[in-house]
């Protein structure tokens, strides 16, 4: 289950699929226990948090290492 995942990705780059077959990326700021809330890259110098709701995601995973 991916919720179990959470306490282990704050803070860290995550990629976010969902269960309509889209996905994000990001960085895993929170998770209150309903949504995830994310900072995404938008343009130039711009972030924003975005929230997304537990029922909307399919999975969420860490960024793999480079090599």
């Amino acid at each position: 289950m991916w919720q179990m995942k959470i306490p282990y990705l704050i803070g860290r780059p995550i990629g976010v699929s969902f269960i309509n077959g889209t996905g994000t990326s990001g960085v895993l700021c929170s998770a209150d226990g309903q949504k995830l809330y994310v900072m995404e890259y938008l343009y130039h110098t711009q972030f924003a948090i975005k929230q997304y709701e537990y029922r909307t995601i399919q999975d969420i995973l860490p960024f793999p290492g480079c090599q």
